[in-house]
């Protein structure tokens, strides 16, 4: 088996240059450059601590938001910086109240840790998840609206929508859905953690109640650096998981909203203030900026995707146009019905310990079945996809 090449601007990041890294989209991977400025923010904030809090980290988040906004257009005080996509749901449902027999939609694709929220906060009131049934394979993405628009009653209050699915990586129809629900009443909490620098997000024309997406995964960030995007007519009902010194602070000539978001305690917020940085960073790193590197990436994996199915002998599971970044096939032979990190599915370590590949392979419930998930970012380069065929084409046929 040829040994697969590095891409040019691979240089960019500082990845352990033995592995060959396609899962980006489990945690992103962060370019050297954005990682120094972060620690540049941080030497700031301990040359003098209280004036970093009080003075310049306020102006800082500001500049972060307004940046972010322009990406997503919106408006930069209906954005609050929080840690990550499962805070971001988790801040929503903890929000929200509910009454007995009340309704709320999710799909059988749904992130689990999304999915664990939801029957907590549905428990606690008594309300009724109705899970709809998404097919995989799936032929088109009709199916998916149609699917979800028949889970809806006059009993439905809210439905957590994915812009794309973790485990089968499926970019749903999910302007269409969310403009439809709305229209319906029904509120909409749209899970983007796969979404800002994977796509472009229009959140306006969008129209969803509430978003959340992950900065950390696509656009590259630091960890821990994720958005939330509450429309400014449900802003009163929202707050965040840590209450603190906004529930009471005097308004001035801000909301109550953007008085709890800005503040919920100390903590190591350069992770935040990069973003201007980084946005910038991205726009310069190659000709045609923040739109051709997400072109780039899914060009990309749909070309590992097509290698992957050619040699293994698989079907595509969706059509081209249902794929971003990730792309999910469904692996012969029987799943290994394990946990993921805790019992990983042996094909992954064998992948890992004897080629150096870091790639997720995972059962999944329902649709039931084994799954492998590529990624593909500018570090990516074709020969790496090939190399994993030829390391799947050896370990299937030994089974």
């Amino acid at each position: 088996m040829a040994i697969p090449v590095k891409a040019d601007l691979s240089a960019n990041w500082q990845l352990d240059e033995n592995i060959i890294f396609l899962n980006h989209g489990s945690f992103g991977a962060t370019p050297t450059l954005i990682l120094e400025e972060q620690r540049r923010w941080q030497n700031l904030m301990e040359t003098e601590p209280v004036r970093f809090f009080e003075e310049i980290a306020p102006k800082a988040l500001l500049e972060s938001r307004k940046a972010v906004s322009k990406l997503l257009n919106c408006d930069y005080d209906d954005l609050a910086l929080i840690e990550n996509a499962t805070s971001g749901v988790n801040t929503i449902l903890r929000s929200l109240e509910f009454n007995p027999g009340d309704e709320i939609v999710v799909t059988n694709h749904t992130y689990q840790a999304c999915r664990n929220s939801l029957d907590f906060i549905a428990k606690k009131y008594s309300a009724v998840v109705v899970v709809c049934e998404i097919p995989f394979p799936v032929k088109s993405s009709q199916i998916i609206i149609e699917n979800v628009l028949s889970c809806v009653n006059k009993n439905t209050k809210l439905a957590m929508i994915d812009t794309v699915t973790s485990p089968t990586g499926l970019k749903l129809p999910f302007e269409k859905i969310v403009k439809n629900l709305e229209s319906l009443g029904i509120k909409v909490l749209l899970d983007a953690a796969h979404g800002i620098g994977m796509f472009p997000m229009d959140i306006n024309e969008i129209g969803a109640s509430f978003t959340i997406t992950n900065c950390h995964k696509w656009l590259c960030s630091p960890k821990g650096t994720a958005i939330m995007h509450v429309r400014r007519d449900l802003q009163g009902l929202i707050h965040p998981l840590t209450i603190s010194h906004g529930m009471t602070f005097p308004l001035g000539e801000t909301t109550r909203f953007r008085h709890e978001f800005d503040w919920t305690g100390t903590r190591d917020i350069s992770a935040w203030c990069v973003l201007p940085f980084l946005i910038n960073f991205l726009d310069n790193l190659i000709d045609g900026g923040l739109n051709e590197i997400m072109l780039r990436n899914n060009k990309l994996v749909l070309k590992g995707r097509e290698i992957l199915c050619d040699k293994l002998n698989i079907e595509k599971p969706c059509p081209d146009d249902m794929i971003s970044c990730i792309a999910t096939i469904k692996l012969p032979g029987a799943a290994e019905n394990g946990i993921p990190l805790h019992e990983p599915d042996p094909l992954h370590l064998s992948l890992l310990e004897k080629y150096k590949i870091q790639v997720p392979v995972w059962y999944w419930p329902n649709p039931e079945g084994r799954y492998l998930r590529i990624s593909a970012y500018l570090y990516n380069h074709e020969s790496e996809y090939e190399y994993l065929a030829d390391a799947l084409l050896e370990l299937l046929n030994k089974v």
